[in-house]
């Protein structure tokens, strides 16, 4: 154990006339060491200036005070900043507050298996993984390791084996959709992004059981959530470049697809709310901005954060968990692309 200074632990030892175990254990708390060696040994470190390590101190006490925010969706964009996006903003600022209320502090990590991973990455009482994907490594590194962690939504190929919070995919799918059905819509198109997660695998699963139960025929698009408003006229050509009857409204769960295609049929001359609804199942700045402004789902990050939080620290302090696992419900900001 090294200390965060100059000084080492040999150096108390050698100061203090005792073995560098013996210094390890007076400080630590372990062992047999009579009280007016350890108050020698305390009375030497602080002259000399050793201050024991944090980490190798949890390390000895089964415990940091420090948990872990693993946000997966980042891990397939270009950066860690999406511009306009605040969901991840709200939801790691959430984090951070709920884990100071219980005593512990938050560090955000990316993807803690990556080879070139800081050791400290997996250095935290407990984890929480927030939309993981499928067979995520990042799960399977915390189950094998035994390390404690909650994921906020399921893994699609593993759905109930691991502790997780019961997100609302399909729920606010069918809210978004119902919605756009009430404002006049009747040939409602969905477009989703290309993640293996369970937001658009659940959310394209209730669009077609949405349809099948009011005899539409599904008309399904997915782009890559990296990029974000650039699919617009890709998704313009996809639903209203080819002959034939066009949707009236689509349902973009990502917010940055929705501006892009916003922008995207405005050029073409395709009115909204006049000639096309749109909606998104997540919010970005360009969608409360933008003429017209879209309609968007609020997750509601901070509940979720905070929720995710108690689960983290219950995992940690090894207590129960089982009546937190479950997200705050979403709500509907409507706005002018879905106001006729």
């Amino acid at each position: 154990m090294r200390g965060s200074g100059k000084a080492t632990i040999k150096d108390v030892a050698k100061a203090a006339g005792v073995s560098p175990t013996t210094v390890s254990h007076a400080l630590n708390g372990k062992g047999t060491v009579r009280r007016e060696t350890v108050e020698r040994i305390e009375r030497v470190a602080a002259e000399i200036g050793y201050r024991a390590s944090p980490i190798a101190q949890g390390l000895q006490n089964s415990r940091l005070g420090l948990l872990a925010l693993v946000i997966r969706p980042l891990h397939s964009l270009d950066t860690f900043l999406p511009e306009g996006v605040d969901y991840f903003l709200r939801m790691s600022g959430a984090a951070s507050l709920a884990a100071m209320e219980h005593g512990y502090s938050m560090m955000l990590i990316d993807d803690p298996t990556r080879p070139d991973a800081p050791l400290s990455a997996t250095a935290a009482d407990a984890y929480i993984v927030t939309e993981p994907f499928e067979n995520d490594p990042v799960l399977t590194m915390l189950s094998e390791r035994n390390i404690p962690f909650v994921s906020v939504g399921s893994d699609p190929a593993r759905p109930g084996q691991f502790v997780e919070l019961a997100t609302r995919d399909w729920e606010e799918a069918i809210l978004v959709l119902d919605h756009l059905a009430k404002a006049g819509g009747t040939r409602i198109a969905l477009l989703t992004g290309t993640d293996q997660n369970a937001w658009n695998r659940e959310s394209e699963d209730a669009y077609l059981d949405w349809c099948a139960r009011r005899g539409q025929s599904p008309d399904l698009a997915s782009f890559p959530e990296v990029e974000g408003e650039r699919i617009g006229e890709a998704a313009a050509d996809r639903f209203f470049g080819a002959e034939g009857s066009h949707p009236d409204a689509v349902f973009c769960l990502t917010g940055r697809h929705a501006a892009g295609l916003n922008a995207a049929v405005a050029a073409r001359g395709i009115r909204v709310p006049e000639d096309l609804l749109i909606a998104a199942g997540s919010g970005a700045i360009q969608n409360r901005m933008s003429k017209p402004s879209v309609t968007t789902l609020d997750l509601h990050p901070e509940g979720i954060a905070a929720l995710a939080v108690e689960v983290a620290v219950r995992l940690a302090e090894g207590r129960p968990t089982e009546e937190f696992l479950e997200v705050p419900t979403a709500t509907l900001d409507v706005r002018e692309s879905t106001r006729r």
